[in-house]
């Protein structure tokens, strides 16, 4: 998924999504378009987002998103294998 379409259907500010980027909570693939590069996000990658601004706007710090959102992640992951 490229990057405008996580903005919209996310709902999260572009510096959020880079900072994000930057901590190393997520790794989008690096696809190079002339002299910049365009990054394509993972399934896992947007859900890890999606998890992550959810705990930021109930006012968690990022890191603690972070975390909160990888338990969610990993519960929903082993239920998916479960299923």
């Amino acid at each position: 998924m490229k990057t405008s379409q996580i903005l919209e259907q996310i709902g999260i500010p572009r510096h959020k999504l880079y900072y994000l980027e930057q901590k190393r909570y997520i790794t989008p693939q690096r696809i190079p378009m002339g002299d910049l590069e365009a990054r394509e996000y993972s399934n896992d990658d947007v859900k890890k987002i999606g998890l992550i601004w959810k705990y930021l706007k109930k006012g968690f710090k990022h890191k603690a998103a972070y975390q909160k959102a990888m338990e969610e992640f990993d519960e929903r992951s082993a239920k998916k294998g479960k299923g």
